[in-house]
């Protein structure tokens, strides 16, 4: 499903969890937030949100384009590790290979 709101705040979050489970109910898990490049707490609410709804359903949620400044509000939370975030995936290789070196 892609997420064509510019924004994920409270004026929103509303009826993108009902799209977004609507979509995992249609078996549809990949979510594309590209166009997302503003977003508060409840951004981070609905992503857990639409993680529980597809994990109910026996599916792995995915996430693409998902921004930066999300991924950041997810690690303030303590999060992160339940949403996919690649830009924290890929520092999280990083670190580890450095400890191993």
């Amino acid at each position: 499903m892609k997420i064509d709101a510019d924004r994920i705040d409270n004026s929103n979050a509303a009826s993108l969890l009902q799209a977004g489970e609507s979509a995992i109910q249609g078996g549809d898990s990949r979510f594309d937030l590209s166009s997302v490049t503003r977003s508060d707490s409840s951004a981070v609410a609905l992503l857990l949100a639409w993680q529980r709804a597809a994990h109910a359903r026996g599916l792995h949620l995915e996430l693409q384009g998902t921004p930066a400044s999300l991924c950041s509000l997810a690690t303030l939370y303590g999060v992160d590790t339940l949403i996919s975030c690649p830009s924290l995936q890929s520092k999280r290789a990083m670190s580890s290979s450095a400890i191993r070196a």
